[in-house]
């Protein structure tokens, strides 16, 4: 297949990451894994442009055009792997949404011991735009460590620490309060790499045995429980996000004076933490 590239539409990459199928860079994975066709054919490059008069396939699955983007707040419980599948059998967070969620990919992930926020999307490309570095949105945390703090043991942690060769960047770390031989803290993160906050609190001796996300940016865990989910506005994805073409999907209500959930039905575990105004 010529690698020219057509004068109209996007490159399939793209196309693909938008309709929910994955990041770019795992569609470019997927091609090069002769998993994608065009028109009848398979593809073995990435660059071709594509529009939605195309018929492509992934795994012989018809994929149509992308849908209008949409963004949920998802409180993942304590337990499930965030990937789409485990190597080890293990239940992941998709085994656990409610039935009729769409195709829906992370941003970020949250490691198998660890719960709280957790935002879902149906397109590829603002999941990757969330996930940049460069888009300078703080993750917080509630931290619940063994061990007793100090301002002076924590300041390591404020000016940046290097782990096992890895740099961390410096942290926003507030001690909450002392709880019997545990405590509190509040973490702020700009960029999370893998167990960062686990592995800085274990350089200083403190033992993380509870990690609940709390904000991504402007978004929050606010009162949701564990399994819940809610579809984040549409007016609130315009004024956080700059994004000035997004529209309500069609057949979605618009919502009452009270927020509509849809919540998974699961086993509610009762949170001890009391949120702080």
């Amino acid at each position: 297949m010529s690698n020219e590239l057509p004068k109209e539409g996007d490159r399939i990459a793209k196309f693909l990451a938008r309709a929910g199928v994955a990041s770019r860079r795992d569609v470019e994975r997927m091609i090069a894994a002769g998993r994608v066709t065009l028109n009848g054919k398979k593809l073995d490059t990435p660059a071709v442009k594509v529009s939605e008069a195309d018929l492509i396939t992934v795994d012989g699955k018809p994929i149509g055009a992308p849908d209008k983007l949409r963004v949920w707040r998802y409180y993942k419980p304590n337990g499930l792997v965030t990937s789409a599948r485990d190597e080890k059998g293990r239940e992941t967070i998709f085994d656990k949404l409610p039935e009729g969620m769409p195709r829906v990919m992370t941003v970020g992930r949250l490691d198998l011991n660890s719960e709280g926020l957790l935002l879902l999307t149906n397109d590829g490309e603002l999941k990757r735009k969330l996930e940049l570095p460069s888009t300078g949105w703080v993750r917080k945390y509630r931290v619940r460590v063994k061990g007793y703090p100090t301002d002076e043991l924590l300041e390591p942690l404020r000016k940046g620490i290097t782990v096992d060769g890895e740099r961390f960047q410096g942290m926003e770390v507030a001690l909450d309060r002392q709880q019997g031989a545990n405590a509190w803290l509040t973490v702020g993160l700009r960029e999370g790499k893998n167990r960062e906050i686990r592995r800085a609190m274990n350089s200083i001796d403190l033992s993380v045995n509870r990690l609940i996300r709390t904000s991504y940016g402007p978004f929050q865990l606010n009162t949701l429980e564990p399994g819940d989910v809610e579809e984040i506005r549409m007016k609130v994805l315009r004024d956080q996000l700059g994004l000035d073409n997004v529209q309500e999907p069609e057949g979605t209500a618009k919502p009452a004076a009270s927020k509509s959930r849809t919540i998974h039905k699961g086993a509610r575990k009762k949170r001890p933490v009391k949120r702080r105004n």
